[in-house]
């Protein structure tokens, strides 16, 4: 199958329990259903998030004719997507009014192992 992969970062706060809170609610199964049907609608197949410290890293893969910046608009748009921005704003180094694509930063490719 034909895809596109993204990497991504966010900052969290320094907080070691805002960390752990953090980590919590993206254990399996304590997302919220909609955010995830939402990442599908627009073309997100999978997504894994790590963390080192307070450094987040997110792996996105998409469909292969994925258009990032129309994808994380109409992101923006589903069903409690700003809720859900506004509600782990409080673990980030964001404002609670930032969407997914204001916080998550894009990262470059530096290297692919060939």
């Amino acid at each position: 199958m034909e895809y596109k992969r993204y990497c991504k970062t966010l900052q969290l706060e320094d907080d070691p329990k805002l960390i752990e809170a953090y980590k919590e609610i993206h254990a399996p199964g304590a997302g919220w259903p909609e955010i995830t049907q939402g990442m599908r609608e627009v073309g997100i197949v999978d997504m894994e998030i790590y963390l080192l410290g307070t450094r987040l890293f997110m792996i996105m893969d998409t469909v292969a004719d994925f258009n990032h910046d129309i994808a994380m608009k109409e992101l923006a748009k589903k069903p409690r997507q700003a809720e859900w921005e506004a509600y782990v704003s409080q673990y980030q180094r964001t404002s609670d009014s930032a969407t997914a694509d204001e916080k998550w930063q894009l990262m470059e490719r530096i290297y692919k192992m060939e």
